[in-house]
């Protein structure tokens, strides 16, 4: 019995130094709040296996297709990459060399997090749609509504400076 609990113990001490590490590592990499970039990495995950659950059921599986989803997740990673930059690049040149302060341009990473996240769970839910899953409709809703209120967030007024 003593053995069973001194086996026991090494195990969970082993598991708590694996998490305290991968945490560690994860708030190295992507700071504090780390756990949004790994729940966008476990929608990417979900997203792509009800993806190929909802090919197969259909019968148009296509290993082409599977691909360029995945490089599609791959290319939503750089994208936030990309807007995470750009916001530290001006924050940096504001307040560096024009004296500007330029910190609110932060959001344009969580922003860009956000609306992908949210695009992320969308896909989701249309492919549990199509397997067949009955879905609650104010998760569908509750979605919709979050994505509005995240655009309104970013409704940027044209000043008819543009080409556009």
């Amino acid at each position: 019995m003593e053995n069973l609990n001194r086996y026991t113990m090494e195990i969970i001490s082993g598991y708590n130094i694996l998490i305290g590490v991968v945490v560690t590592i994860m708030t190295a990499v992507f700071g504090e709040f780390w756990y949004l970039f790994a729940a966008f990495l476990v929608f990417n995950i979900i997203d792509w296996l009800s993806g190929w659950s909802k090919a197969r059921k259909l019968k148009i599986e296509n290993s082409e297709k599977g691909l360029s989803g995945i490089a599609k997740k791959i290319w939503c990673w750089v994208l936030i990459l990309v807007a995470f930059m750009i916001s530290n690049i001006f924050i940096v040149l504001g307040n560096e060399l024009l004296n500007i302060e330029l910190d609110f341009l932060t959001w344009f990473g969580w922003f860009t997090l956000a609306s992908l996240t949210v695009n992320e769970v969308r896909s989701i839910l249309e492919n549990l749609v199509e397997i067949g899953i009955n879905v609650p409709f104010f998760l569908i809703k509750g979605l919709a509504v979050t994505e509005k209120l995240i655009n309104s967030k970013i409704n940027i007024p044209n000043d008819g400076d543009s080409d556009d």
